[in-house]
């Protein structure tokens, strides 16, 4: 019975962990997806303080999936199938801490 109820708490544990969202994750991303049409996180994400970035990345991040889905900028179309996949729902927690942590007002510097 202790066994069982050790083995529960430790898979609890380890859920928890792994689905809370991560700074490091989220620059990842970023560098992935992108530094292509956005340059390096250095100048990049700290245009936009914390508030415009949590604007940005409010309900899931449709605020700025739909800037990128809607944009008229040739670079923004190679971008359209990332927005509308499943890699930015999956992603998107990881991308509003990045820039979150890093936005202007933050005080942080990323090293992209």
């Amino acid at each position: 019975m202790k066994k069982s109820i050790l083995f529960f708490l430790m898979l609890t544990i380890l859920t928890l962990l792994s689905s809370e969202a991560a700074v490091y994750k989220g620059q990842r991303y970023f560098k992935k997806q992108c530094v292509a049409c956005h340059s390096n996180g250095q100048t990049f994400v700290v245009q936009k303080d914390t508030e415009t970035w949590e604007n940005l990345m409010k309900d899931d991040g449709i605020p700025l999936a739909k800037l990128h889905t809607e944009s008229k900028d040739p670079k923004a179309a190679d971008s359209k199938k990332y927005f509308e996949g499943k890699k930015y729902k999956k992603s998107v927690k990881h991308l509003r801490d990045f820039f979150i942590e890093y936005s202007s007002d933050s005080g942080n510097i990323p090293a992209c």
